[in-house]
């Protein structure tokens, strides 16, 4: 009765099902391990937004590379805002996807260095974004600025193009080297996101609070890969089965028509 499992269509059957088991494992442990390393993350996020504010200048200074471990942390810095060679990052959003700019402005450390911060976005006063915007005014004089410690961005990590060409004080990237460059003098590696003082009549708008990965997501997911690799050999054996039944069906029902032929009178 088993016989039909040699057939052809059967043998192919149980070899994609004899894949797929493995497979569906290896998938759920793949969104395992996404569930940790959001986890971590998250856990990162947590620890450096939660953390007492240091001043920038111990963990960061001209030529740092942020570290993972570094962002979002929050930092401190004494000195006065430079909006005479402030400049706009083009084509950034707010939490309403609106285009417009992020304000970009050189800050003075007491020291000579400098410190880069984006003050917040701002709509761009047109559609083709080829003028330099208005820009509210920081607070003038010395003072204490409060932000998130962001690495430099970069095309690789951001995936956003460096264009040549750009109307004048726009840029595309938020990054130290290159604003060392521009200013001629010793940038700390990497930037701030301000969080305080917060601005007057709410603009430039801050950039928000960093969000939480969903690693909840990726456990389901893998409960949900494992639950289907189990389903097969199940399912398999459902096949099986049904295939059996309907076989045993049909020979039943072939030997009742035999018998039934077999016992018609002749006719004379």
């Amino acid at each position: 009765m088993y016989r039909f499992l040699l057939s052809r269509q059967w043998v192919i059957i149980t070899l994609v099902a004899l894949l797929l088991i493995p497979t569906m494992i290896r998938l759920g442990i793949w969104q395992m391990h996404r569930y940790d390393e959001r986890t971590a993350r998250n856990q990162l996020v947590s620890d450096a937004l939660t953390a007492d504010p240091v001043p920038v200048e111990k963990l960061t200074s001209p030529g740092h590379t942020v570290s993972t471990g570094q962002r979002y942390r929050s930092v401190t810095a004494v000195g006065r805002f430079d909006t005479e060679r402030e400049v706009v990052v083009r084509r950034r959003v707010n939490g309403d996807e609106e285009v417009g700019f992020l304000v970009l402005t050189p800050f003075l450390l007491t020291d000579g260095r400098v410190l880069l911060v984006n003050r917040g976005w701002i709509p761009a006063d047109a559609p083709t974004q080829t003028t330099f915007p208005k820009v509210p005014a920081p607070p003038a004089g010395q003072v204490t600025v409060t932000g998130r410690l962001m690495p430099d961005e970069t095309t690789a990590a951001s995936g956003i193009k460096n264009l040549q060409g750009l109307p004048d004080r726009q840029v595309m990237l938020i990054n130290s080297e290159q604003e060392a460059r521009r200013l001629g003098e010793p940038v700390l590696g990497g930037y701030i996101a301000q969080t305080a003082p917060e601005p007057k009549n709410g603009t430039p708008e801050l950039v928000g609070r960093p969000g939480n990965e969903d690693a909840a997501l990726n456990y389901a997911y893998a409960i949900q890969w494992w639950l289907f690799s189990a389903g097969v050999p199940i399912g398999w054996v459902v096949l099986v089965r049904r295939e059996t039944r309907d076989r045993r069906e049909a020979a039943a029902s072939e030997k009742t028509a035999e018998t039934a032929e077999t016992d018609q009178p002749a006719v004379v």
